[in-house]
């Protein structure tokens, strides 16, 4: 049950980040069809241009008594949607690529007023590049004048083509950090109420259990006192004491714990002595040990929980049999604790899952235990836990790496 509502909260944000790369696309494909709905109109603007252009050049530069000369108030049309067009650069070469017109190009040098079509040396270059750029480009219509003169237009997209073509790209990285923005929101405010939740429930729970623990307590000694086998009071006491360590670790969560040097191979053989006595004989515990000690900055009592709790889910990854080793090294400043077993193993897709609060596949359980040694390991001790290695049906290695301090 706990496994269905892990994975209903991992769609949730499935649908979200679809959602968001819908709205994205939505806006993209917008974007792309105003920018190519005005390059369209540019094209189309440049055709009428050339059409002027020839127009002009095929005009009779002299008028006969049969009037068929062109009149002149054409020719101040034609003019008039040339000399209109002051923002699209433009260049107008015949076919051997002699510049016979320019207009809008940014020139390195003055133009001559006088003679506009002599051109300084800088500019004959400035425009001869901007001619072979543009050679190789969409932005040519052919003007044909007759039979034997053929010119070419060649153009520039307008600033504002060109500022609109970037805009899709700006509004991509926009929305995108929009997203990203809102998912850090949305998940830091959840985990902030998480936290909440987590330390309130612990602390809770390590109030609720003080009363009938000191009960416990008092019942022990009063058995004590009444002449009960020592060794059955004993392991009464161990257990109330059991109890008791339990309290404590809850109520250390969400409060900054006590740290000390502590020698890593004596408090993971600590654990592990518990542990022994209450798990399936069928079950083979090992250790391996390095011969040297190193001391790690330690909260004793919450490290062995994360140990327990690790052996305790391999113990119910083998369903009570097969083997389990617990591994203790040192890598330069590192510590690392391995523990393996030759359980049920974990799918790839959901080593980094298993430390998710809710997400477990035991039928009883609330998915807490690995998620709370994450957060030990992790935010009280400046350490990493993680899925080492695991394939199904074979087993499962969990690696826990502390500083090694001293």
């Amino acid at each position: 049950m706990k496994f269905n509502i892990y994975d209903k909260r991992k769609l949730w944000k499935w649908i979200f980040l679809f959602l968001s790369v819908v709205l994205v696309g939505f806006f993209l494909i917008v974007s792309n069809n105003l920018v190519n709905d005005l390059a369209k109109q540019e094209r189309e603007r440049m055709e009428i241009w050339a059409n002027a252009t020839k127009a002009l050049a095929t005009a009779p530069m002299s008028t006969d008594d049969n009037g068929m000369a062109m009149q002149s108030g054409d020719i101040d049309f034609y003019l008039g949607i040339i000399e209109k067009n002051d923002n699209i650069p433009v260049l107008l070469v015949d076919e051997d690529n002699n510049i016979l017109m320019h207009r809008n190009f940014d020139l390195p040098e003055p133009v001559d007023t006088l003679n506009p079509m002599t051109l300084s040396p800088a500019n004959e270059t400035f425009l001869q590049d901007k001619l072979s750029h543009l050679r190789n480009s969409r932005n040519h219509i052919l003007i044909k004048i007759d039979d034997q003169i053929t010119q070419h237009l060649y153009y520039e997209d307008s600033t504002l083509l060109t500022s609109m073509s970037y805009y899709p790209r700006i509004q991509l990285l926009v929305m995108i950090l929009f997203v990203a923005l809102v998912y850090f929101a949305v998940m830091t405010i959840k985990k902030a109420e998480q936290n909440k939740v987590w330390v309130g429930l612990s602390k809770e729970t390590a109030h609720q259990l003080g009363t009938p623990i000191s009960s416990l307590m008092a019942w022990v000694q009063m058995l004590e006192a009444s002449g009960i086998d020592k060794e059955i009071v004993d392991d009464m006491n161990k257990d109330v004491n059991r109890l008791s360590m339990i309290a404590d670790r809850f109520s250390k969560i969400g409060s900054k714990p006590e740290m000390a040097l502590q020698p890593i191979c004596d408090v993971v053989t600590k654990s592990l002595d518990y542990l022994r006595a209450r798990i399936s004989t069928a079950v083979s515990l090992s250790t391996d040990l390095p011969q040297n000690e190193h001391n790690v900055m330690l909260c004793r009592p919450l490290f062995e929980w994360v140990m327990e709790n690790l052996c305790k889910n391999a113990v119910d990854a083998m369903q009570g049999k097969g083997s389990l080793n617990v591994l203790v090294g040192y890598d330069k400043k590192t510590a690392f604790i391995e523990v393996t077993d030759t359980g049920k193993g974990i799918a790839r897709k959901n080593f980094s899952n298993v430390f998710s609060p809710g997400y477990t596949t035991k039928k009883r359980g609330w998915g807490l235990g690995l998620t709370l040694a994450k957060r030990i390991v992790e935010e009280y001790h400046g350490g990493r836990i993680f899925v080492k290695q695991s394939e199904i049906g074979v087993g499962t290695t969990f690696r826990i790496e502390l500083p090694i301090e001293g």
